[in-house]
């Protein structure tokens, strides 16, 4: 891991998460019925391994982001909790799996990503592409997001997800370009921006998101956010870094609402159609709103309306 880029601020010592970031432990009926689905069909979760903030009121509204290709990566970005080594064997029943727990859960729209299998000739492209189609099989009715990895840029696998057609496509750019080294090792800023233009180009809805709190200034915020615009991405989203674990990078600040909600009216000036932003938002956070054209600028525009502005 690299060191500290020239520029970033230094970590102040640890201190009390602000009153904006606490959330409700997980309870009730819904979240135990999502936890007994998820542990009989042994299927791994991002919310657990990302140690999501909101997996309480996610899984109690009976949703779940699904992590196929198993729970161990072979990258290993600076934030990210998820165990780093050398995966077990791709298990070729697991895309059946997955569409039979989003059958039986019964929701309208469900949210699938992965860990990078960099190791893989196809990087894992093709049990996406199962998984996809099997979700659509048995339940069609549902809508997906499907968050991806950048498959190292190689088109033939973008492609598959292209061709499965997903109504969301999301690819995280995570941070800003200065910090890109540091947060996401083994990824690059501008292939993950030529990863999300490819995507659109082939008429893909595109969503991408920013951690906040690593060291990043408010310009270079902005300059990503107008990056991705220039990418054509239709949906982004903002969110507070958390560390995992004393291993994993610190939290340099804890970002004001205040700011994240001057984020929420310049991406909607630069042209997004819906910006998430907010403390404790990630990137699956009422993700099944991102799905439609329109929606989130148009509530913007009546935000904006009934203030006068």
């Amino acid at each position: 891991m690299s060191g500290s880029c020239a520029g970033t601020e230094q970590a102040a010592p640890r201190t009390k998460k602000p009153d904006w970031l606490r959330v409700k432990l997980p309870i009730g009926e819904s979240y135990k019925n999502v936890r007994n689905l998820v542990d009989t069909h042994k299927l791994h979760t991002i919310c657990e391994s990302g140690n999501c903030p909101n997996m309480g009121e996610c899984w109690g509204a009976g949703t779940a982001t699904f992590m196929i290709l198993g729970n161990i990566c072979t990258r290993s970005c600076g934030f990210c909790a998820v165990a780093t080594g050398r995966p077990e064997a791709v298990d070729w029943d697991e895309p059946q799996r997955v569409a039979e727990a989003i059958y039986l859960m019964k929701v309208k729209h469900a949210v699938i990503t992965s860990v990078d299998r960099d190791e893989l000739k196809d990087g894992g492209s093709i049990i996406w592409q199962n998984t996809i189609k099997a979700v659509k099989a048995l339940t069609p009715g549902t809508t997906l997001e499907t968050l991806i990895p950048d498959f190292k840029g190689e088109k033939e696998n973008i492609q598959r997800i292209i061709e499965a057609a997903p109504e969301v496509v999301s690819h995280n750019i995570e941070t800003v370009e200065r910090m890109t080294r540091q947060v996401r090792i083994q990824a690059k800023y501008s292939r993950s921006m030529e990863v999300l233009k490819y995507l659109k180009d082939n008429g893909m809805r595109t969503k991408s998101g920013l951690m906040l709190g690593l060291g990043e200034t408010k310009e270079e915020v902005l300059q990503t956010m107008r990056d991705l615009r220039e990418s054509n991405v239709d949906v982004i989203t903002l969110g507070q870094y958390l560390q995992p674990t004393q291993k994993h990078l610190p939290v340099v600040r804890f970002v004001h609402p205040d700011e994240f909600a001057e984020y929420t009216e310049a991406g909607y000036e630069m042209g997004f159609d819906y910006v998430e932003s907010g403390p404790l938002v990630r990137s699956s956070y009422h993700s099944e709103k991102h799905v439609f054209e329109g929606i989130g600028k148009a509530g913007w525009l009546r935000k904006k309306e009934l203030m006068g502005c």
